[in-house]
C-alpha cells in the first residue's frame, strides 16, 4: 500500500506536494519521493524514510516547477532498498515520472515481454517500474512527436489490456501535464479535486480525499474504474473511460484499516463505515450473549476507535481510552519483520491501569492478522488487573494473503488461516473472541454508496476478483513474503548499504 499525489498549479507545487505526502504518511513509512517539472527540467528527491526526514530545505529549494508528483512507499514484498523509492522515471518517450499504488499480478510475465518484445530494460524487480515501462512503450508505439490527449488515452487502454491486478497511478509527462488512471476493477483508490484561483483552476490527484481537504482543493469525484484523467500544463482537463470492461469493486480493507477516517472513497465515508462496523459488532454480541457481562469497551488505537465507540454506545456500556499510544512509533502492521513488530508493541502502547483493574474488558481492534499484537495487548490487559479480557475484531478472520498491494504475510503466518474462531481465541489468550461477519462488513460499506457493485474481500474469503490468482501464484507469493525470506533480503540490503558506505559513497 502506498500514497500517491499529483498537482498542476499556477505556481511552485513543492510545498504542497510535501504537505500532501505528510497527510498520506499513514499509507507508507518506508520511503518518500517528489519529482517536479520546471520548463522541461525535472527535479527529483527521493530516499528511504518518513517525509519529514527525506526532505530538507536544500531539497525543497531545488524542487521548483508548477507540476509535480509525489509518493510514500510501503513495500509489498518486504524489500526496503533505496532503489525502489518512487516516483520512477523513464526518459523515452517524453520523459515520464510515475507513482503507483497497488500490485500487478502478472508482473513476471510482463517483465519478460518488456525485455524480449518491447526491448525495454528494467533496473529493479518492482512491478511499478514494469507498469511505467508498459505505459511508456504503449506511448512510444504511437510514434508521435507531441502526444495529444487521444494518444495518451489510447496508451492507457493498452496498459489496461496488458496489466492485471490492482493499481492507481499518477504520472507526469515533462512539459505536458499530469495523468491519472485506475485499474478496471477499481481496487486501489484515487480521487481528484479542483481549486479556483485568479489565474485559473488548479488540479490535484491523490489516494485519499483528505489530502485535497487539507490543501484547500474541492473534491470533484473518484476516478472511475478503468478511467483516465489528463490535465495539461495549462490546466485543461479531460477524462475518458479506457477499459473495455470495468466494474467497481474497491478494496474493503481500506475501510477497515488503511484509510484515514476523514476520507471519502468511492462516495463512501470511511468514518461512517466504521461506525456501522461497530453497530453490527454490538448486534452480534447481543445475539450471541444477550446477558453479556462487559463492563467497558476499550479500543486499540487508532483505527479501531470509531468502531469501538459505536459498539459501546449500542451495547450501552462505557467506552474508555485504556491504552495510550506513543505517536512516534510507526504502524505495527506495516513494519517488516516479526521481531521488530514484537518489540514495537510494548513501545507503542501503555495501559491506564484504573480502566482495567477488576473489570471485564472488551478490547476492539480493526482486524487480527498474525495475532502477535493482540496477544501481547491481552497480556498487558491482564497485567493491568482485568478480570476478563474479551476481544472483538471489526473485520472477519483474515485467512488469505492480499495480492493487490497490501503486504499481508504468507497464508501460513496468518493466525486465522486453517483455524476456527475458538482456536484463534485460545492462541491469543482471550476469554472470548468475536469476529465481524463478512456480510455485515460489506453492508457497513455498501450502505454508503449503493452504486458500488461489490468489494474486494479476498483476504477474508479467498475470492480474487481478477480471476488470475491460482495456487502456484500464491505459493510464489508465500516464498516472497514469509518472514524468513524477508529477513534474508533485509540482511542483503544492509550488507549492500554498508558496502556503499565503505566504498566512500554517501546518501544525499
Amino acid at each position: 500500500m502506498c500514497g500517491i499525489v499529483g498537482i498542476v498549479a499556477k505556481s511552485n507545487v513543492n510545498q504542497e506536494l510535501y504537505d500532501a505526502l505528510t497527510v498520506l504518511q499513514h499509507r507508507g513509512q518506508d520511503a518518500a519521493g517528489i519529482v517536479t517539472c520546471d520548463n522541461g527540467r525535472l527535479n527529483q528527491r527521493k530516499a528511504n524514510g518518513l517525509v519529514k526526514d527525506v526532505f530538507h530545505t536544500r531539497h525543497m529549494q531545488r524542487l521548483t516547477g508548477n507540476i509535480g508528483v509525489g509518493h510514500v512507499r510501503y513495500p509489498t514484498a518486504g524489500s526496503s532498498s533505496p532503489a525502489l523509492a518512487q516516483p520512477f522515471y523513464v526518459n523515452s518517450p517524453y520523459g515520464i515520472s510515475l507513482a503507483h499504488n497497488g500490485n500487478l499480478t502478472n508482473s513476471a510475465e510482463l517483465s519478460k515481454e518488456l525485455f524480449q518484445s518491447d526491448l525495454r530494460h528494467l533496473n529493479t524487480d518492482s512491478d511499478s517500474e514494469v507498469l511505467l515501462n508498459v505505459f511508456a512503450h504503449e506511448l512510444q508505439k504511437l510514434g508521435k512527436l507531441a502526444p495529444s490527449a487521444d494518444d495518451i488515452f489510447s496508451a492507457i487502454s493498452g496498459v489496461h489490456r496488458r496489466c492485471q491486478g490492482g493499481y492507481a497511478v499518477i504520472a507526469m509527462m515533462s512539459n505536458y501535464g499530469i495523468i491519472g488512471f485506475r485499474d478496471p476493477n477499481g481496487i486501489r483508490p484515487i480521487v481528484y479535486g479542483v481549486r479556483e484561483t485568479d489565474q485559473g483552476p488548479e488540479y490535484m490527484l491523490a489516494s485519499e480525499s483528505v489530502a485535497l481537504d487539507v490543501l484547500g482543493f474541492k473534491l470533484v469525484r473518484d476516478i472511475a474504474p478503468g478511467e483516465a484523467i489528463y490535465i495539461d500544463a495549462d490546466g485543461n482537463l479531460e477524462t475518458r473511460q479506457c477499459a473495455e470492461q470495468h466494474k467497481a469493486t474497491p478494496c474493503i480493507f481500506e475501510h477497515v484499516y488503511f484509510a484515514r477516517p476523514d476520507s471519502i472513497m468511492d462516495g463512501i465515508s470511511v468514518y461512517k463505515s466504521r461506525l456501522r462496523q461497530g453497530e453490527k459488532l454490538a448486534a452480534k454480541v447481543q445475539s450471541l450473549r444477550p446477558d453479556h457481562d462487559i463492563d467497558v469497551v476499550i479500543p486499540i488505537p487508532d483505527s479501531s476507535r470509531i468502531a469501538g465507540q459505536s459498539m459501546a454506545y449500542n451495547l450501552g456500556v462505557k467506552f474508555r481510552e485504556g491504552l495510550v499510544k506513543n505517536r512516534y512509533i510507526g504502524r505495527t502492521f506495516i513494519m517488516p519483520g516479526q521481531n521488530q513488530r514484537k518489540k514495537s508493541v510494548r513501545q507503542k502502547l501503555n495501559t491506564i491501569e484504573l480502566e482495567f483493574k477488576g473489570k471485564n474488558v472488551m478490547l476492539v481492534d480493526d482486524s487480527i492478522v498474525r495475532g502477535t499484537t493482540c496477544k501481547q495487548i491481552i497480556e498487558m490487559a491482564r497485567d493491568a488487573g482485568a478480570a476478563k479480557v474479551y476481544f472483538a475484531s471489526a473485520s472477519p478472520p483474515v485467512r488469505y494473503p492480499n495480492v493487490y498491494g497490501i503486504d499481508m504475510p504468507s497464508a501460513k503466518e496468518l493466525i486465522a488461516h486453517g483455524r476456527t474462531v475458538d482456536e484463534v481465541c485460545e492462541l491469543i489468550g482471550a476469554d472470548w473472541l468475536v469476529y465481524q461477519d463478512i456480510d455485515d462488513l460489506i453492508a457497513s460499506s455498501a450502505e454508503g454508496n449503493p452504486d458500488v457493485e461489490g468489494f474486494d474481500c479476498a483476504v477474508f474469503n479467498g475470492e480474487y476478483i481478477t480471476g488470475d490468482v491460482d495456487e502456484q501464484y500464491l505459493a510464489d507469493l508465500d516464498a516472497q513474503r514469509n518472514d524468513a525470506s524477508k529477513a534474508e533480503r533485509l540482511a542483503l540490503e544492509e550488507a549492500d548499504i554498508i558496502g556503499l558506505h565503505n566504498d566512500g559513497e554517501r546518501e544525499d
